[in-house]
């Protein structure tokens, strides 16, 4: 009786470690995610300074809203369609 105790907190404890262990590699991974993405946001702050990355980024945002509202009017112009079969 004492030594199936005995095995269960061995089991018990073992189980905790890998855990603990596990955890640790999700909170490294996590804290690198964080260190890499707080990098990036300076980097894009700095270079919000020069006028042509500035230039550059807002016009990739309006190609790509422009992309956007294109596919838009293609499904609405297929629904058109659609209803009028």
């Amino acid at each position: 009786m004492i030594n199936k105790i005995a095995n269960f907190f061995k089991g018990a404890f073992e189980d905790m470690k890998e855990s603990a262990k596990a955890q640790h590699e999700v909170d490294k991974a996590n804290f690198a995610a964080a260190k890499a993405e707080s990098k990036a946001q300076w980097e894009e702050a700095k270079a919000m300074a020069n006028p042509e990355y500035t230039k550059k980024k807002m016009q990739a945002e309006r190609d790509k809203q422009i992309d956007a509202a294109k596919k838009r009017i293609v499904k609405a112009q297929e629904r058109i369609d659609n209803t009028k079969k």
